[in-house]
């Protein structure tokens, strides 16, 4: 498997989402409107003062790679955690009995209200630029959807998978999961996704629609040193 997913993070952003960050040849991060996300090239001093120099004032950054985690100097971990990488290993099927539709510009409000609600992961006014999202409508009003955030060379990553609290149990996060799995594969790409550790429903779904562990991860959020 590809190294490129060893660190996700900074692959995508140096490589093929180079547009949506900020940053230079040492760290960077997602644009503040897109995600916060971030990483290091590496764990040399000089990346990770570049690293601190990204964090915000307010807020934090999330660090996601499969190294143990280095924190910069002047910030602070301000949450760290376990997760699992998935990735495809065939194509499960699901359905469901809501029609998919894919997302427009139109539907970016709903789409970050639903992800501020349901937390899915990070989510900002201009993560469904990343590339396809689609969702669920119950009378004109969306319940559920799932998109496409980092890309690498020969890999794309499921992610912004959420169902409204009032829809669940009716098997829309499988059937969009599978959904948008299957297109990425369709372009001759491998779809991989993260979990945290704690997430068993989750990694128990993805593994019933054909993903499989890859690697451990790890990640922490982190902050300015008051």
């Amino acid at each position: 498997m590809s190294d490129v997913l060893f660190r996700p993070v900074w692959n995508a952003l140096a490589g093929r989402l180079a547009h949506a960050s900020v940053g230079g040849d040492r760290a960077r991060r997602f644009a503040p409107d897109i995600g916060w996300l971030a990483s290091a090239r590496d764990d040399s001093p000089e990346s990770l003062r570049a690293l601190a120099e990204l964090v915000p004032a307010t807020g934090t950054l999330l660090l996601l790679q499969a190294d143990p985690i280095v924190i910069p100097p002047g910030t602070t971990a301000t949450m760290t955690a376990d997760a699992v990488q998935m990735v495809s290993a065939r194509l499960g099927a699901a359905t469901c009995d809501a029609p998919i539709v894919p997302m427009t510009a139109d539907d970016a409000p709903a789409m970050l209200e639903l992800a501020t609600l349901t937390k899915p992961g990070p989510f900002a006014a201009r993560t469904p630029t990343l590339g396809e999202f689609w969702g669920i409508k119950e009378r004109g009003v969306l319940v559920a959807m799932a998109g496409e955030r980092m890309r690498h060379t020969g890999f794309t990553e499921v992610s912004g998978v959420c169902t409204h609290p009032s829809a669940r149990g009716r098997g829309y996060a499988r059937a969009l999961s599978a959904w948008v799995a299957a297109r990425i594969a369709a372009r001759g790409e491998t779809p991989y996704l993260m979990a945290y550790a704690t997430n068993t429903a989750a990694i128990e779904l993805y593994l019933t629609l054909g993903f499989v562990h890859h690697r451990a991860m790890n990640v922490a959020a982190i902050a300015l040193t008051a």
